[in-house]
């Protein structure tokens, strides 16, 4: 009977557990996330952030699952994808998972140079005009052919007014896209595009399946968003395909066992939304997770003093930066601007929060990025010439202001800095911590008066780490958030893009930097260290100077 009774009370406490495991586990799922929100800015700011707009960290959220797959590459991320269309968002989330299902004309090596991707070749015919040459054999994951056709289709809505592609800055200096042959396409620029080759490899610029391009136009006759068809249903050429989307829990990705390349030697790949650093940490401490991505500084040595997991480290052209919406008041006045910026110390900033890890930023281009130029002097710290500047612009008592951010760690402890800092010249700042896709979608829509935020160069080219950044046509979702319009910059940064020869561009783009100090439309912060926690039973996986995980050649042990 004692037998009996242990065994039943056994059973009740093993149930009870189940219940409670259920109760802990994935959260409800966000809204859907289709909806046209983001950047990273990076670029992060991805920022991560692809040049993207990059969303580091926030710290509420759900449970991963009890144990990663033996044959599946759980990654645990702190934010989920905005859009699974190539040319519908503009943020790093959003372009891990796109990395994946489909692919670009040209790539970027671990040096980010340019070799070929799904074209195997190409030739600049003229000054305006390149060619490039298909691959053949190369098939959709639903089974039809790459082809020149389906590559036109592509770059003909990526610049379609009424898709609205945040994107379409990547293809504003294309004039035409013809079709020559059935594996060769002519792009005509209006001018000699220099960053030409480096943007085709940018993965806004992915070949989708022609088909899923017809049935989104067909989903927006019927009133559907743009998008709406693709998030549900992307179909690309990559090493992996499609399986689901659970917004605000995961993205699941199954092995294109077809792929025209050598086929993955995993499973698949499942995203999975940890928004708690925490969390992420200890799935990997569980097996529950092989990637747990954007360890905070201070996650490091808890990482690496574990046994069977290390922190992966990578160098970024990314950049984190404070900006200022310079058309709301009193952030018109650049005296204003340039008061805020000598008022906060970068120093204090990368020594005390991010445990000095990555570099001071002095200017938007991180040095591995063509354009930069270490001898441009920044604003320093000084706060008496703030408040003087502060009284020349008729506010030397002070002004009431709002900072945002998301829920990163990192960049709210920022924002609390730059709160105190700013008392110091009786600036009152209250913060605000919003959730990222609202961030996004909010900041594109000039709501805001200073923001925290990252963006990720993607292509290493001055071009697309200013221009759309800061040129007057690319004021909001693109990535110019502080909503500058200078037609001087803007002139310049024209100019830059239409130059080919090497060294005239870097005095172009040297030009612009120089402008940018005494324009003073955001504080620029650092370039920051990718941090990820990696499993030891994993290789193959790293993540490149963009943000982008590398992930088709991994293999789990």
């Amino acid at each position: 009977m004692k037998s009996n009774k242990l065994l039943w009370l056994m059973a009740l406490m093993l149930m009870l557990s189940l219940v409670l495991a259920a109760c802990a586990g994935d959260g409800e799922p966000e809204e859907d996330g289709s909806g046209d929100e983001g950047t990273s800015e990076d670029g992060s700011d991805e920022g991560s952030d692809e040049g993207e707009d990059t969303e580091g960290d926030s710290e509420e959220g759900s449970e991963g699952d009890a144990a990663a797959s033996d044959n599946t590459l759980i990654i645990n991320i702190p934010s989920d994808a905005v859009s699974l269309s190539t040319q519908g968002s503009n943020d790093v989330p959003s372009s891990n998972v796109a990395e994946n299902i489909y692919e670009t004309l040209t790539v970027q090596n671990e040096n980010m140079e340019i070799e070929p991707g799904l074209a195997e070749d190409w030739e600049q015919v003229d000054d305006t005009t390149w060619e490039f040459y298909l691959r053949e054999g190369v098939m959709f994951h639903d089974g039809t052919e790459l082809t020149a056709e389906v590559v036109k289709a592509n770059f003909d809505r990526l610049v379609d007014e009424e898709v609205a592609s945040p994107r379409a800055f990547l293809f504003e200096a294309v004039e035409s896209v013809e079709v020559v042959d059935d594996y060769t396409v002519s792009i005509t620029t209006a001018y000699p595009y220099a960053p030409l080759l480096a943007n085709l490899a940018h993965n806004g610029l992915g070949i989708m399946s022609q088909d899923i391009i017809e049935e989104d136009y067909a989903a927006m006759e019927e009133g559907d968003d743009p998008d709406s068809y693709i998030n549900q249903n992307p179909v690309g050429t990559g090493p992996f395909k499609f399986e689901s989307w659970t917004p605000g829990d995961k993205v699941v990705l199954s092995s294109n066992q077809e792929y025209w390349g050598e086929a993955p030697q995993i499973d698949g790949v499942e995203f999975q939304v940890i928004p708690e650093t925490g969390a992420r940490i200890a799935n990997l401490e569980t097996g529950a997770a092989h990637v747990a991505d954007a360890l905070g500084p201070d996650d490091v040595s808890r990482v690496d003093n574990t046994e069977g997991m290390s922190v992966l480290t990578q160098d970024s052209v990314s950049l984190s930066y404070v900006g200022f919406n310079v058309q709301k008041e009193p952030f018109d006045q650049k005296e204003v601007r340039q008061a805020v910026s000598m008022a906060i110390d970068p120093s204090q900033i990368v020594e005390g929060i991010y445990n000095g890890m990555g570099i001071p930023a002095t200017g938007p281009l991180a040095p591995p990025v063509f354009g930069y130029d270490d001898s441009i002097e920044p604003l320093q710290y000084n706060l008496e010439e703030a408040q003087a500047l502060l009284e020349e612009a008729g506010l030397g008592d002070g002004f009431e202001t709002t900072i945002w951010t998301n829920d990163n760690p990192q960049r709210m402890d920022a924002a609390e800095y730059i709160q105190s800092a700013l008392g110091e010249i009786n600036i009152d700042v209250e913060i605000e911590v919003l959730e990222w896709g609202a961030y996004l979608e909010r900041t594109a829509n000039g709501e805001h008066d200073m923001f925290v935020l990252g963006w990720s160069t993607v292509t290493a080219d001055a071009d697309y780490g200013m221009y759309p950044l800061f040129h007057s046509s690319a004021v909001g979702a693109p990535g110019n958030r502080s909503f500058l319009e200078n037609e001087e910059l803007d002139a310049l940064l024209e100019e830059g893009r239409r130059e080919t020869d090497p060294e005239a561009r870097q005095e172009i783009y040297s030009e612009a930097q120089e402008m940018l100090v005494d324009i003073a439309p955001m504080l620029y912060l650092h370039h920051q260290e990718y941090l990820l926690g990696v499993s030891d039973n994993v290789e193959g996986f790293s993540v490149d100077p963009t943000g982008i995980y590398q992930i088709k050649d991994v293999t789990i042990n």
